[in-house]
């Protein structure tokens, strides 16, 4: 039987000590590290998510700023609200919360963010950095999550092999691109991919972000390994669940991180650690 990982625990601990350093950091520089996070429309998802966001800030001691749109926003006032948070030198970090309605483009307006504080990782500066293994870059907040959560278990992964399922730019190229950092052998699947039970079979760490219920069962994993679930979806029930069919799964995995409670509060945590990050850049 595997080991639930408590990604919630694990995100709270992570928060627990960024606050003694965003307290620092506030004493030292005489302000505290600021977010702003820009939310177009009235998605009952992203309003959650945002909420969540706000509220991880005032626990680890960032101040933020909230930017409500409506959904007939056009994309020059949205244009000019992230020009003058980009020029604002107290904003450290700027969030376009995603999706967008469907007459703004994110591929033209994410590039608008300065990449130094972009603390989504989305630009292409960062994810250039991520390539490059500039450490100096602001990294993908799911990936990062995803790591502290494989580390978490204790496996090295020097000379494992790990699958990606998922191509996306936002998880699955970052988080294989982090996971060759580590040394792991690293396969990534998509949906083009011929028979990928035998390939997510091989698996030692398989990282499952696609956004499909229940595409990986029990007969598709390796005994003992490591499974990481992105997916965030609604079963029958209208309960949220993941990309992996939990309950076939954990009798076979070693570790394996549930939905929600899994992979979704590391990301908030990585979030509020990439706005101290910026913060410094930016105190510098």
């Amino acid at each position: 039987m595997g080991k639930i990982i408590d990604g919630k625990a694990i995100a709270n601990a992570l928060q627990d000590r960024l606050k003694e350093q965003v307290a620092y950091f506030s004493m030292s520089v005489g302000r505290k590290p600021k977010l702003a996070v820009i939310m177009v429309g009235e998605d009952p998802a992203s309003a959650v998510y945002v909420r969540n966001k706000i509220r991880a800030c005032e626990n680890v001691g960032i101040s933020s700023e909230s930017v409500r749109l409506p959904n007939t926003t056009e994309a020059q006032e949205l244009e000019s609200i992230i020009a003058r948070l980009n020029r604002d030198t107290g904003t450290d970090g700027i969030l376009v919360q995603l999706p967008l309605p469907s007459h703004l483009n994110a591929k033209k307006i994410i590039p608008l963010i300065d990449p130094k504080k972009d603390v989504d990782g989305f630009s292409a500066m960062n994810i250039g950095a991520l390539m490059l293994d500039d450490k100096r870059g602001l990294y993908s907040c799911t990936p990062l999550g995803i790591i502290q959560l494989i580390r978490s278990t204790g496996i090295d992964l020097t000379g494992k092999h790990a699958v990606v399922v998922g191509r996306s730019n936002e998880v699955g190229k970052p988080v294989a691109l982090m996971l060759l950092q580590h040394n792991a052998t690293v396969t990534i699947c998509h949906s083009k991919t011929a028979d990928l039970a035998s390939i997510t079979k091989q698996a030692d760490v398989l990282v499952v972000a696609v956004g499909r219920k229940g595409l990986i069962n029990g007969d598709m994993v390796k005994e003992g390994a490591v499974v990481i679930d992105v997916g965030i979806n609604r079963d029958d029930e209208g309960k949220l669940c993941g990309d992996v069919d939990f309950d076939s799964v954990l009798p076979k995995a070693g570790y394996i991180t549930p939905v929600p409670g899994g992979v979704g509060p590391m990301t908030i945590a990585m979030l509020m650690a990439n706005t101290l990050k910026a913060a410094k850049r930016n105190a510098q």
